[in-house]
C-alpha cells in the first residue's frame, strides 16, 4: 500500500461571513465524475477574528461614537483638565432618605460644592445607590435606587447641580464590586489574607455562594463590621473641568469677525486658537478654524479643521458622506503638512488611513509621529493606536510594549488586555480586562475579554458569567458571541444559550 502526502498553501482574503462558516475538505475518488464526495472532513469551524476586536476608532452599532484625531493644542489649556472625583454619602441601616446631618455627609456636600465651583463644566454626574449585605438592608435593589433618587432630588433642590438632565441614577445590589474596592485600601489585612478575599471575589461564583465562602475566611466578622456600614451609601461620581477661554469682550469681537467679511481683527492667532479649543460643538469649532485659515498661515487651523471633519465622518450614517468628509480631512492635513512638520498631523493622517483600512501606510505615519516628540500625552494616544495595529498585524508581544502608559479609558485597557490575551499571557490579560470593567462597567468588552480568558482556562462557569454581562451591555457582542470560535467548546454547554435568552435585546423583547 502506497502512502501519499500533498502539501499546498492557500490564502483567502477575509470576509465577515467567514466567522460563522465551515471550512470543509471534500475528497473525490475514481475517474467517474460525481458531485458527491467519497469522504469529507471539517478542517475548521469559523475564523478566529479576535485580533479584529482591537479598538482603532471604528464605529460600531449601539456603541458610543469614539473620538478620533488629535487637535494641536494651544498650550494654554492643560489637555488633562478634566477632573474626576467620587463622593460617598452614608445612610442609617435600611433607610433611603438622604440626611445632610448624618455622619460625614455635610463634609462630603461641602467638598462636592467646592469641586463644582472649581470645575463648573460638568461632563457627567453619576449617582449610584448601593446597599450592604446586612440583613437590615433588605434583599432587593429598591433600597439602593431609592437612595440615589433621594440624593439626586436633594442636590437639585439645593442647587448643588443646576441642571437635573446632567444627573444619571442607578443602583447596585447582590454585587461585591464596591466591597472589593473598599478592600483595596483596608489596612488591617495581611497580603495573604487579602489574596484569600480576592480569590473568592474573582472566582465568578454566585453572590450568595461567594458570601458563604467569604464568611469562612478567618477574621471576616471583623472585616464586615468595619466595611459593611460604608456600603450603606450612595456614590456620586463627577467628571468636570474648569471653564476657560476668551473674555466676554474678546468673545464679542470673535463673533463679529465670524459674521463679517473683513480680514482685520484685534484677536491674535492664540486668541483664535483658544476660542477653537474651548468651543463646545464641532459646528462652532469648524467656523472658527475655517476663518483662521483665511487669517493666518499656520498649520494649526488646517490640522484642527481636519480633526473636526474626521469626527463628523464618524458621526455620519451615510457612507458617501463619511468618505467625502475623510477625503476633505486628508486634503486639509496635506495643506498643514506643507506649512510645517508636526507629530499631530502625521498621527491624524495615520488615523484616516486606519479608517480607510490602509493599515500598513497608517503604521508608518504613526511611527514617524512618535519620533518627532517625547510629549507623554501625545505618545499615550499615538503609541496606543500603534499597539492596536500591532494586534491586527499579529505582532502581539510588541503590542504589549506599546501600552506602557497610565490609562483611564476602558478601550485602552481592553486593547492592552487583548494584546496579552493574543500573546497567551492570560494573567496580565485578565488584569487589564478587569481594569476595563472597573473603568466602565457598561463597556461590555472588558467582560467579553474576561470570558475569553476563562474559556481558554476551561473555567466554564466563570466564562458564562462574564459572557452574560458582556452581551447584556452590547448588541455587537451579543451577535459575535453566538458565532465566535473562541467559545466553540462553551457552546456545547446547555447553559450557553440560556444566557442569550435572558440577555435578549430590547428589540427582541
Amino acid at each position: 500500500m502506497s502512502s501519499y502526502n500533498f502539501k499546498e498553501t492557500y490564502s483567502f482574503a477575509y470576509e465577515p461571513w467567514m466567522e460563522s462558516a465551515i471550512l470543509e475538505l471534500q475528497f473525490f475518488q475514481g475517474k467517474k465524475i460525481s458531485d458527491i464526495p467519497a469522504e469529507t472532513k471539517i478542517l475548521a469551524k469559523g475564523v478566529v477574528t479576535t485580533p479584529l476586536m482591537a479598538k482603532i476608532g471604528q464605529v460600531q452599532v449601539n456603541e458610543p461614537i469614539p473620538n478620533v484625531g488629535m487637535y494641536i493644542p494651544t498650550g494654554l489649556l492643560d489637555r488633562d483638565m478634566m477632573q474626576s472625583k467620587t463622593f460617598n454619602f452614608l445612610y442609617p441601616a435600611g433607610e433611603s432618605v438622604f440626611s445632610p446631618r448624618y455622619k460625614s455627609n455635610q463634609a462630603q456636600l461641602t467638598a462636592l460644592r467646592q469641586f463644582l465651583i472649581d470645575n463648573p463644566a460638568i461632563a457627567s454626574f453619576k449617582i449610584t445607590g448601593i446597599q450592604s449585605p446586612e440583613r437590615e438592608e433588605g434583599r432587593n435593589s429598591k433600597l439602593g435606587y431609592d437612595r440615589a433618587e433621594s440624593l439626586g432630588a436633594y442636590l437639585y433642590d439645593q442647587k448643588v447641580v443646576a441642571d437635573s438632565s446632567k444627573i444619571t441614577k442607578n443602583a447596585r445590589w447582590n454585587d461585591w464590586f464596591d466591597f472589593r474596592i473598599l478592600l483595596r485600601d483596608y489596612e488591617k489585612l495581611s497580603t495573604q489574607r487579602r489574596d484569600a478575599y480576592y480569590n473568592v471575589l474573582m472566582n465568578g461564583g454566585l453572590y450568595e455562594t461567594q458570601r458563604e465562602q467569604l464568611s469562612d475566611i478567618p477574621g471576616f466578622a471583623a472585616v464586615s463590621a468595619d466595611l459593611f456600614p460604608m456600603l450603606r451609601a450612595t456614590k456620586v461620581e463627577v467628571m468636570a473641568r474648569p471653564v476657560q477661554g476668551l473674555s466676554a469682550e474678546e468673545n464679542e469681537r470673535l463673533q463679529k469677525a465670524l459674521q463679517g467679511n473683513g480680514m482685520n481683527t484685534d484677536l491674535s492667532v492664540i486668541d483664535w486658537a483658544l476660542a477653537g479649543e474651548t468651543a463646545p460643538r464641532l459646528e462652532d469649532k469648524e467656523k472658527i478654524y475655517v476663518k483662521m485659515t483665511e487669517l493666518f498661515r499656520t498649520a494649526l487651523p488646517y490640522n484642527n479643521l481636519a480633526v473636526v471633519k474626521m469626527r463628523q465622518a464618524n458621526r455620519s450614517i451615510s457612507k458617501v458622506e463619511r468618505d467625502s468628509l475623510l477625503y476633505k480631512a486628508m486634503v486639509l492635513l496635506r495643506q498643514a503638512e506643507r506649512i510645517e512638520t508636526s507629530p499631530y498631523i502625521l498621527h491624524n493622517l495615520g488615523q484616516i488611513m486606519i479608517l480607510r483600512g490602509e493599515y500598513w501606510e497608517a503604521y508608518k505615519k504613526l511611527s514617524d509621529a512618535s519620533v518627532l516628540t517625547r510629549k507623554e500625552d501625545f505618545l499615550k494616544v499615538n503609541e496606543s493606536l500603534r499597539g492596536a495595529l500591532d494586534i491586527l498585524r499579529g505582532d502581539y508581544k510588541l503590542a504589549t510594549l506599546r501600552f506602557d502608559y497610565d490609562y483611564s479609558e476602558p478601550k485602552d485597557f481592553f486593547n492592552k488586555g487583548l494584546a496579552y490575551y493574543m500573546a497567551k499571557n492570560y494573567a496580565n490579560a485578565s488584569i487589564n480586562f478587569e481594569e476595563s470593567v472597573l473603568a466602565n462597567r457598561e463597556y461590555g468588552y472588558g467582560y467579553y475579554g474576561l470570558a475569553m480568558v476563562a474559556a481558554a482556562s476551561r473555567q466554564t462557569d466563570v466564562a458564562l458569567i462574564h459572557l452574560a454581562k458582556a452581551i447584556e451591555t452590547n448588541e455587537v457582542l451579543y451577535q459575535k458571541a453566538l458565532i465566535d470560535p473562541v467559545f466553540e467548546e462553551l457552546r456545547r454547554e446547555p447553559e450557553f444559550f440560556e444566557i442569550f435568552k435572558s440577555g435578549s435585546t430590547d428589540t427582541e423583547r
